[in-house]
């Protein structure tokens, strides 16, 4: 295990600061306090580059990796269920409201059960981190004691964290068996789980944020929306949650309220700079609008929209809106915990929605011209992006941030990638995201610690 706090770490690194750009930072030294934070960032042209070498080599802080080997940034999760981790890749055939009901409610219940709970939840921890992701936004389940352990197993992991107690409390659309027993409970419960958080013996960095979570619009009374709209001010804490996310869901919202989800959600005050909505598919214009006005953001997730939603996420247009868009894995609405497969799936999809897909109309009639993203964007969003969402300083390589990132090994005899001759960095970044896998990531770390 390399512990990096206090060191100085010469590697090679790739990061996006700026959505669609990409910096490689060749034989470089970044600098990392004692508090994770990164001191310095100096390249190889800097003047200042010998005296640090020299400097660092004397006082045996020098820690220099492979030269086979890059680093990246740790990937940021924007939207994972951590309880459904346990059912990751199974029943993805059917609509969502039927998933929830048949499959996912039972067994998100079933963690109220703490045995039960902590195998699943420890395991998912270390593999999110073992794939490179050193940021999660979980929600959890109903239930507050197992959310408590969620925490402790993330302080215990050393994974970054924002995790929710989820709200769902209305008789007529949640199972009797697994909701809030009262807007007053849901609410009381997600304030002592923040108090539990905040004031963790293990948690005076404060890397583990707790988040006010209303399931969706379907699942919750308007006086748990208006409380925790409520309590989101007075706490001054993360909000997320479900926004129109497919027909069935969209429609809910326009019916109940007369308006989309986005405008009801501000309404009750859930609409802010610390506000990430999952999916966000069906989105209007004016919505776009509204989100980009009250600094919210979006986490897309294209693989698990592809099942559920039957939809492509608008990912340019939100962009070019300024809304701030990360992304999300969707665990389990997504077959996948990895973030390679994120970013990849978010390229895909967008290329669909801008070439479309029915053959029966000439090309220049299927798709949204212009909405194509590349992987120099899609890296920017599984990392600065993500950072930028949640409004924390993680996600690049620059003075101050947190120092969370991965070392690629791009020769590991079991890993996807194949390097057959010499490559120009960004022709190597393109290998990386397009082909790495788990083999790949050698090392982790979270602050300078390594987690993986």
């Amino acid at each position: 295990m390399i512990d990096l706090r206090g060191r100085t770490l010469r590697a090679s690194f790739f990061h996006a600061p700026v959505c669609g750009e990409v910096e490689f930072l060749d034989d470089a030294l970044i600098g990392i306090g004692h508090d994770g934070l990164i001191r310095h960032v100096v390249r190889q042209s800097d003047p200042a580059y010998e005296g640090l070498l020299g400097v660092a080599e004397n006082e045996e802080t020098l820690v220099t990796l492979p030269p086979d080997s890059v680093v990246l940034p740790g990937f940021v999760d924007l939207h994972v269920h951590a309880p459904q981790y346990a059912q990751l890749g199974q029943a993805l055939d059917v609509p969502l409201e039927v998933w929830l009901d048949k499959y996912t409610f039972p067994l998100e219940a079933r963690y109220a059960d703490l045995a039960f709970a902590r195998p699943r939840y420890t395991a998912l921890v270390a593999d999110l981190l073992a794939n490179g992701t050193t940021t999660a936004l979980y929600f959890a389940t109903v239930d507050e004691a197992p959310t408590r352990l969620l925490a402790d197993i993330c302080l215990d992991q050393g994974q970054r964290a924002l995790i929710g107690k989820v709200a769902m409390d209305d008789p007529d659309a949640c199972p009797e068996y697994y909701r809030d027993a009262s807007a007053a409970a849901a609410i009381d419960a997600t304030r002592s789980l923040m108090d539990y958080i905040r004031g963790h013996k293990d948690n005076a960095a404060g890397r583990v944020l707790p988040v006010v979570t209303p399931r969706f619009i379907p699942s919750c009374t308007d006086e748990v929306l208006i409380g925790l709209g409520q309590l989101a001010a007075e706490c001054d804490c993360h909000i997320q949650t479900h926004c129109s996310e497919s027909d069935w869901a969209h429609h809910h919202g326009l019916v109940r309220f007369e308006q989309t989800d986005t405008a009801s959600l501000d309404g009750f005050g859930l609409l802010t700079r610390k506000t990430v909505l999952a999916h966000a598919n069906f989105i209007t214009a004016a919505d776009m609008t509204l989100i980009a006005a009250r600094g919210g953001a979006v986490a897309h997730c294209p693989l698990s929209n592809a099942y559920f939603a039957g939809a492509v996420f608008p990912l340019r247009r939100a962009i070019e809106k300024g809304i701030h868009v990360g992304l999300g894995t969707d665990i389990s609405g997504g077959p996948s915990a990895s973030m390679f497969d994120a970013a990849r799936l978010a390229v895909v999809a967008s290329r669909l929605l801008e070439s479309g897909v029915d053959a029966d109309l000439p090309a220049t009639a299927r798709g949204w011209p212009g909405s194509r993203i590349d992987l120099a964007t899609a890296f920017h969003l599984a990392t600065a992006g993500g950072g930028a969402a949640l409004d924390l300083p993680i996600g690049r390589f620059e003075v101050g941030r947190h120092f969370d990132a991965m070392l690629i090994d791009t020769v590991a005899e079991t890993g996807g990638i194949r390097l057959f001759q010499p490559l120009a960095p960004l022709d190597l970044l393109e290998k990386i995201i397009n082909t790495a896998s788990r083999a790949n990531i050698a090392a982790v770390w979270v602050d300078g610690t390594q987690v993986a």
